[in-house]
């Protein structure tokens, strides 16, 4: 414990005696020895974080080695769908459906013949 032997702990307890007084010398130790303890929970509590955290790190590392085979099957996939896109057609090959006609404008289109307008036009 520091290096602190009996003779030399028997020596620091009669000084802190003499200059705290017999009085306050269980109060200080109380508190003292509280102190420590709130030290050692909080001490403990780090160790254990960072171990949780370790733990998580190697987690992360074996699903990434997981992941890491269908991932490139995947990026191998979309480079094969890329480079088909990057090949030239034959001539005559079809791209699709072919394009829509162009269509006009709503006031372009003749106007649609009401049952009115035949009745008037036969009369």
């Amino acid at each position: 414990m520091f290096g602190i032997g009996m003779p030399e702990l028997l020596l620091i307890l009669a000084v802190a005696l003499i200059v705290i007084g017999p009085k306050k010398l269980p109060d200080l130790a109380r508190s003292l020895g509280k102190a420590l303890g709130e030290f050692k929970k909080a001490t403990a509590e780090l160790k254990e974080s960072i171990q949780i955290d370790s733990e998580l790190k190697d987690v992360k590392q074996a699903f990434d080695q997981m992941n890491a085979p269908a991932q490139s099957a995947a990026a191998k996939e979309a480079r094969a769908q890329t480079a088909d896109l990057d090949e030239p057609r034959p001539v005559g090959e079809a791209d699709g459906p072919p394009p829509a006609p162009p269509t006009s404008s709503p006031a372009d289109a003749p106007e649609p013949q009401t049952a009115e307008k035949e009745a008037s036009k036969d009369a």
